[in-house]
């Protein structure tokens, strides 16, 4: 073997132990290269059809704050602005609710598609005095625009009695959301 040769495979074999250790992966297209982290996992669950899933949220690009519309129908049941965050938690003020009987509620939610999110969130619901009066969990799965500046998708909300966890209401309906941005 040359000594060129040599120093070209040292060189070569390097790189490929290089990437192989790399936990970052860079995409793009083109002039507009985008990049972004993209931390990979396979799945060893099913060998015969090796599948990769993202194990960490990074930013997905439904983090950020929405104004948010809840419609039952042709009606708007609630409306309010939700902040989704990139641990995967998401907070909501409901503007259809007075602050004394409760108005926003916690959530979690993961990304289902490459566009997709489903979200499960929690409320406490009060009366008028005080007294707590249900425990409301509220389901969406929404599916972002291309530019991630709007959603829609379905929900439903569920009213349970906080004492024996009776069901008191069911409201299913399609919920919309506008990106809120600094300027």
């Amino acid at each position: 073997m040359t000594t060129t040769f040599k120093r070209v495979m040292i060189g070569a074999a390097a790189l490929a132990a290089a990437g192989a250790v790399s936990t970052v992966a860079n995409a793009g297209c083109g002039d507009n290269m985008v990049k972004e982290p993209a931390d990979w996992l396979s799945m060893p669950n099913d060998p015969a059809n090796p599948l990769l899933t993202k194990v960490s949220l990074g930013d997905a690009p439904i983090t950020g704050m929405w104004g948010v519309k809840f419609f039952a129908g042709s009606n708007m049941i609630d409306f309010g602005y939700q902040v989704w965050h990139g641990d995967g938690t998401e907070f909501m003020n409901s503007g259809g609710r007075a602050p004394a009987t409760q108005n926003y509620c916690l959530g979690v939610w993961a990304q289902t598609g490459q566009y997709t999110y489903k979200l499960n969130h929690w409320a406490l619901s009060y009366d008028a005095t005080g007294h707590l009066n249900a425990k409301v969990n509220i389901k969406e799965t929404v599916t972002l625009d291309v530019h991630a500046d709007y959603y829609s998708g379905p929900f439903t909300i569920d009213a349970y009695n906080p004492t024996n966890g009776a069901l008191l209401q069911h409201v299913a309906g399609q919920v919309t959301g506008n990106r809120i941005r600094v300027n």
